[in-house]
Protein backbone atom coordinates (compact mmCIF):
# COMPACT_ATOMS: atom_id res chain seq x y z
CA UNK A 1 0.00 0.00 0.00
CA UNK A 2 1.97 3.20 -1.05
CA UNK A 3 4.80 1.55 0.32
CA UNK A 4 7.96 1.61 -2.28
CA UNK A 5 9.47 -1.91 -4.12
CA UNK A 6 12.75 -0.65 -5.90
CA UNK A 7 14.47 -3.73 -7.71
CA UNK A 8 17.98 -3.18 -8.82
CA UNK A 9 18.45 -6.29 -11.18
CA UNK A 10 22.18 -7.14 -11.70
CA UNK A 11 21.44 -10.08 -14.36
CA UNK A 12 18.10 -11.96 -15.04
CA UNK A 13 15.91 -12.30 -12.14
CA UNK A 14 18.48 -12.22 -9.90
CA UNK A 15 16.80 -12.51 -6.34
CA UNK A 16 20.49 -11.45 -4.43
CA UNK A 17 20.61 -7.52 -5.78
CA UNK A 18 17.80 -5.34 -4.84
CA UNK A 19 17.82 -2.18 -3.62
CA UNK A 20 15.22 0.62 -2.49
CA UNK A 21 15.22 3.69 -3.68
CA UNK A 22 16.38 5.79 -0.49
CA UNK A 23 14.44 9.29 -1.89
CA UNK A 24 11.05 7.31 -1.64
CA UNK A 25 11.79 5.94 1.30
CA UNK A 26 12.28 9.32 3.16
CA UNK A 27 9.40 10.79 1.42
CA UNK A 28 7.12 7.45 3.33
CA UNK A 29 8.97 7.72 6.45
CA UNK A 30 7.45 11.36 6.98
CA UNK A 31 3.87 9.95 6.65
CA UNK A 32 4.79 6.49 8.76
CA UNK A 33 2.96 7.98 11.76
CA UNK A 34 -0.41 8.85 9.82
CA UNK A 35 -1.41 5.35 8.19
CA UNK A 36 -4.22 5.06 11.02
CA UNK A 37 -5.52 8.34 10.73
CA UNK A 38 -8.89 7.61 8.87
CA UNK A 39 -9.33 11.26 7.43
CA UNK A 40 -5.70 11.98 6.71
CA UNK A 41 -3.34 11.15 3.49
CA UNK A 42 -4.33 7.29 3.81
CA UNK A 43 -8.41 8.04 3.69
CA UNK A 44 -8.72 6.18 0.47
CA UNK A 45 -6.45 3.33 1.81
CA UNK A 46 -8.95 2.98 4.66
CA UNK A 47 -12.08 2.95 2.45
CA UNK A 48 -10.97 0.22 0.10
CA UNK A 49 -10.55 -1.91 2.39
CA UNK A 50 -14.40 -1.38 1.99
CA UNK A 51 -14.14 -3.38 -1.34
CA UNK A 52 -11.19 -5.37 -1.43
CA UNK A 53 -11.54 -7.02 1.86
CA UNK A 54 -14.35 -8.92 0.28
CA UNK A 55 -13.32 -9.04 -3.05
CA UNK A 56 -10.39 -10.93 -1.28
CA UNK A 57 -12.56 -12.79 1.60
CA UNK A 58 -15.22 -13.86 -1.26
CA UNK A 59 -13.05 -15.26 -4.06
CA UNK A 60 -11.02 -17.26 -1.28
CA UNK A 61 -14.18 -18.57 0.01
CA UNK A 62 -15.67 -19.71 -3.86
CA UNK A 63 -12.32 -21.88 -3.89
CA UNK A 64 -12.71 -23.51 -0.61
CA UNK A 65 -14.89 -26.35 0.50
CA UNK A 66 -13.56 -25.46 4.69
CA UNK A 67 -15.73 -22.53 6.05
CA UNK A 68 -15.09 -21.83 9.58
CA UNK A 69 -17.80 -19.68 10.78
CA UNK A 70 -16.58 -16.00 12.47
CA UNK A 71 -12.91 -16.77 11.27
CA UNK A 72 -13.39 -17.56 7.46
CA UNK A 73 -9.94 -17.42 6.56
CA UNK A 74 -8.71 -19.64 9.27
CA UNK A 75 -5.74 -21.80 7.98
CA UNK A 76 -4.45 -19.56 4.93
CA UNK A 77 -1.24 -18.10 4.98
CA UNK A 78 -1.14 -14.25 3.68
CA UNK A 79 1.77 -12.25 2.81
CA UNK A 80 1.20 -8.72 2.29
CA UNK A 81 3.47 -6.60 0.65
CA UNK A 82 4.15 -3.59 0.68
CA UNK A 83 1.73 -3.89 3.87
CA UNK A 84 2.50 -0.11 5.03
CA UNK A 85 1.05 0.40 8.23
CA UNK A 86 -1.21 -2.81 8.39
CA UNK A 87 -4.11 -1.29 6.70
CA UNK A 88 -4.99 -4.33 4.62
CA UNK A 89 -3.04 -7.17 7.14
CA UNK A 90 -5.24 -6.35 9.76
CA UNK A 91 -8.80 -7.13 8.50
CA UNK A 92 -7.36 -10.14 6.92
CA UNK A 93 -5.75 -11.05 10.48
CA UNK A 94 -9.38 -10.67 11.76
CA UNK A 95 -11.15 -13.29 9.27
CA UNK A 96 -8.53 -15.37 10.77
CA UNK A 97 -5.73 -15.86 8.56
CA UNK A 98 -1.98 -16.05 9.42
CA UNK A 99 -0.66 -13.04 8.01
CA UNK A 100 2.47 -11.65 7.00
CA UNK A 101 3.22 -8.09 6.23
CA UNK A 102 6.60 -7.25 4.71
CA UNK A 103 7.62 -3.30 3.91
CA UNK A 104 11.29 -1.63 3.01
CA UNK A 105 10.64 1.34 5.59
CA UNK A 106 10.97 0.15 8.59
CA UNK A 107 8.98 3.09 10.34
CA UNK A 108 5.98 1.69 8.26
CA UNK A 109 6.93 -1.81 10.13
CA UNK A 110 6.58 -0.09 13.49
CA UNK A 111 3.75 1.81 13.13
CA UNK A 112 2.12 -1.34 11.70
CA UNK A 113 3.73 -3.50 15.32
CA UNK A 114 2.73 -0.97 17.59
CA UNK A 115 -1.38 -0.54 15.79
CA UNK A 116 -1.95 -4.20 15.81
CA UNK A 117 -0.20 -4.87 19.89
CA UNK A 118 -3.31 -3.47 20.84
CA UNK A 119 -5.15 -6.26 19.67
CA UNK A 120 -4.11 -9.64 21.47
CA UNK A 121 -5.53 -11.73 18.98
CA UNK A 122 -3.89 -9.60 16.15
CA UNK A 123 -0.76 -9.62 17.77
CA UNK A 124 -0.96 -13.60 17.35
CA UNK A 125 -1.67 -13.66 13.35
CA UNK A 126 0.01 -11.07 11.95
CA UNK A 127 3.81 -10.65 12.11
CA UNK A 128 5.33 -7.98 9.93
CA UNK A 129 8.85 -7.15 8.82
CA UNK A 130 11.21 -5.30 7.12
CA UNK A 131 12.03 -6.19 4.13
CA UNK A 132 11.79 -6.04 0.44
CA UNK A 133 10.23 -9.22 -1.48
CA UNK A 134 13.29 -10.68 -3.32
CA UNK A 135 15.00 -10.84 0.59
CA UNK A 136 12.68 -13.31 1.66
CA UNK A 137 12.62 -15.55 -1.23
CA UNK A 138 15.14 -17.50 -0.67
CA UNK A 139 13.44 -18.47 3.13
CA UNK A 140 9.89 -18.85 2.37
CA UNK A 141 10.32 -20.87 -1.14
CA UNK A 142 6.35 -22.07 -1.90
CA UNK A 143 5.28 -21.06 1.61
CA UNK A 144 2.02 -18.88 1.46
CA UNK A 145 -1.28 -20.00 0.11
CA UNK A 146 -2.05 -16.20 -1.02
CA UNK A 147 -0.13 -12.71 -1.72
CA UNK A 148 -1.92 -9.36 -1.69
CA UNK A 149 -0.11 -6.73 -3.39
CA UNK A 150 -2.80 -3.84 -3.12
CA UNK A 151 -1.02 -0.56 -4.33
CA UNK A 152 2.41 -1.30 -4.90
CA UNK A 153 3.16 -2.31 -8.09
CA UNK A 154 2.83 1.12 -9.84
CA UNK A 155 6.17 1.69 -7.34
CA UNK A 156 8.16 -1.36 -8.99
CA UNK A 157 10.86 -0.50 -10.94
CA UNK A 158 10.81 -4.30 -12.86
CA UNK A 159 7.56 -5.61 -12.40
CA UNK A 160 8.17 -8.75 -14.02
CA UNK A 161 10.69 -9.69 -11.45
CA UNK A 162 8.33 -8.80 -8.87
CA UNK A 163 5.60 -11.45 -10.36
CA UNK A 164 8.44 -13.84 -10.69
CA UNK A 165 9.13 -13.36 -7.15
CA UNK A 166 5.21 -13.70 -5.95
CA UNK A 167 5.43 -17.28 -8.15
CA UNK A 168 7.83 -17.95 -5.92
CA UNK A 169 6.85 -17.49 -2.73
CA UNK A 170 2.99 -18.83 -3.21
CA UNK A 171 2.44 -22.46 -3.11
CA UNK A 172 1.03 -24.28 -6.39
CA UNK A 173 -2.32 -22.79 -6.93
CA UNK A 174 -1.99 -20.47 -4.66
CA UNK A 175 -3.39 -16.97 -5.32
CA UNK A 176 -2.68 -13.53 -6.25
CA UNK A 177 -4.55 -10.47 -5.85
CA UNK A 178 -3.29 -6.80 -7.00
CA UNK A 179 -4.72 -3.67 -7.15
CA UNK A 180 -3.50 -0.98 -8.87
CA UNK A 181 -3.79 1.84 -11.74
CA UNK A 182 -4.02 1.83 -15.16
CA UNK A 183 -2.02 3.92 -17.66
CA UNK A 184 -4.41 6.22 -19.53
CA UNK A 185 -4.55 10.14 -19.62
CA UNK A 186 -7.74 9.70 -17.48
CA UNK A 187 -5.29 8.23 -14.50
CA UNK A 188 -2.77 11.13 -15.43
CA UNK A 189 -5.55 13.91 -15.13
CA UNK A 190 -7.70 12.35 -12.35
CA UNK A 191 -5.25 10.32 -9.94
CA UNK A 192 -1.93 12.53 -10.31
CA UNK A 193 -3.52 16.07 -11.14
CA UNK A 194 -6.89 16.01 -9.05
CA UNK A 195 -6.27 13.63 -6.81
CA UNK A 196 -2.63 14.97 -5.63
CA UNK A 197 -2.45 18.29 -6.39
CA UNK A 198 -5.73 19.54 -6.00
CA UNK A 199 -7.83 17.91 -3.94
CA UNK A 200 -4.88 16.13 -1.95
CA UNK A 201 -6.73 12.86 -1.47
CA UNK A 202 -2.78 11.41 -1.25
CA UNK A 203 0.11 12.77 -0.66
CA UNK A 204 1.79 15.04 -3.82
CA UNK A 205 4.40 12.59 -5.40
CA UNK A 206 3.14 9.47 -4.31
CA UNK A 207 2.92 8.59 -8.06
CA UNK A 208 4.50 8.48 -11.36
CA UNK A 209 2.39 8.23 -14.15
CA UNK A 210 4.75 6.43 -15.77
CA UNK A 211 5.29 3.52 -14.06
CA UNK A 212 1.06 2.84 -13.79
CA UNK A 213 0.17 -1.10 -15.60
CA UNK A 214 -2.05 -1.04 -18.00
CA UNK A 215 -3.86 -4.38 -16.93
CA UNK A 216 -3.77 -6.08 -20.23
CA UNK A 217 0.53 -5.70 -19.71
CA UNK A 218 -0.47 -6.91 -15.84
CA UNK A 219 -1.89 -9.93 -17.53
CA UNK A 220 0.18 -10.47 -20.21
CA UNK A 221 3.40 -10.86 -17.66
CA UNK A 222 1.31 -13.11 -15.09
CA UNK A 223 0.38 -15.48 -17.94
CA UNK A 224 3.90 -15.69 -19.13
CA UNK A 225 5.12 -16.21 -15.66
CA UNK A 226 2.73 -19.29 -14.57
CA UNK A 227 -0.24 -17.12 -13.36
CA UNK A 228 -4.19 -17.90 -14.50
CA UNK A 229 -5.62 -14.50 -14.83
CA UNK A 230 -9.13 -15.32 -13.40
CA UNK A 231 -10.64 -11.56 -12.68
CA UNK A 232 -9.85 -8.07 -13.88
CA UNK A 233 -12.03 -5.38 -12.22
CA UNK A 234 -12.74 -2.07 -12.32
CA UNK A 235 -12.62 0.24 -9.21
CA UNK A 236 -13.72 3.83 -8.65
CA UNK A 237 -12.94 6.13 -5.91
CA UNK A 238 -15.53 8.98 -5.06
CA UNK A 239 -13.99 11.48 -3.79
CA UNK A 240 -17.12 13.39 -2.13
CA UNK A 241 -18.61 10.30 -0.58
CA UNK A 242 -14.92 8.72 0.28
CA UNK A 243 -16.20 5.41 -0.90
CA UNK A 244 -14.96 2.77 -3.18
CA UNK A 245 -17.11 0.95 -6.03
CA UNK A 246 -16.40 -1.44 -8.37
CA UNK A 247 -17.46 -0.45 -12.14
CA UNK A 248 -16.72 -2.13 -15.45
CA UNK A 249 -14.37 0.31 -16.90
CA UNK A 250 -10.69 -0.18 -15.85
CA UNK A 251 -9.53 3.14 -17.22
CA UNK A 252 -8.30 4.34 -13.62
CA UNK A 253 -8.49 1.82 -10.65
CA UNK A 254 -8.33 -1.93 -11.43
CA UNK A 255 -8.27 -5.25 -9.21
CA UNK A 256 -6.48 -8.50 -10.60
CA UNK A 257 -7.06 -12.21 -9.09
CA UNK A 258 -4.66 -14.78 -10.85
CA UNK A 259 -3.80 -18.11 -9.43
CA UNK A 260 -0.63 -19.66 -9.85
CA UNK A 261 -0.42 -23.01 -12.14
CA UNK A 262 -0.74 -26.18 -10.00
CA UNK A 263 2.45 -27.83 -12.86
CA UNK A 264 5.66 -26.63 -13.23
CA UNK A 265 5.15 -26.10 -16.64
CA UNK A 266 5.22 -22.27 -17.41
CA UNK A 267 3.03 -20.82 -19.74
CA UNK A 268 3.35 -18.26 -21.94
CA UNK A 269 2.35 -14.76 -22.90
CA UNK A 270 0.88 -16.14 -26.58
CA UNK A 271 -1.80 -17.99 -24.22
CA UNK A 272 -2.79 -14.84 -22.84
CA UNK A 273 -6.62 -14.43 -24.00
CA UNK A 274 -8.44 -11.79 -26.21
CA UNK A 275 -9.50 -8.65 -25.03
CA UNK A 276 -13.07 -9.52 -25.23
CA UNK A 277 -12.59 -13.09 -22.82
CA UNK A 278 -11.08 -10.32 -20.48
CA UNK A 279 -13.99 -8.22 -20.57
CA UNK A 280 -16.03 -10.95 -20.16
CA UNK A 281 -13.90 -12.28 -17.31
CA UNK A 282 -14.10 -8.55 -15.39
CA UNK A 283 -17.67 -8.73 -14.47
CA UNK A 284 -18.48 -7.33 -10.93
CA UNK A 285 -15.94 -9.58 -8.29
CA UNK A 286 -17.72 -8.89 -4.91
CA UNK A 287 -19.41 -6.25 -3.53
CA UNK A 288 -18.71 -4.32 -0.25
CA UNK A 289 -19.84 -6.09 3.23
Amino acid sequence: QLSLFRFTVKRPFSTSHSSVDSKEIKKFQLLAHKWWDEEGEYAALHSMNDIRVPFIRDTLLSMSSNYHLGNPLSGIKILDVGCGGGLLSEPLGRLGASVTGIDPVEDNIRTADQHKSFDPVLAERIQYKSSSLEEIVEESMETFDVIVASEVVEHVADLETFIKCCSQVLKPEGSLFITTINKTQLSYVLGIVVAEKIMGIVPEGTHEWEKFVPPEELERLLESNGFSVKTVSGMLYNPLSGSWSWMESRSLNYAVHAVKSGAPAQSHATDTLPETDIQQRSATAGTAG
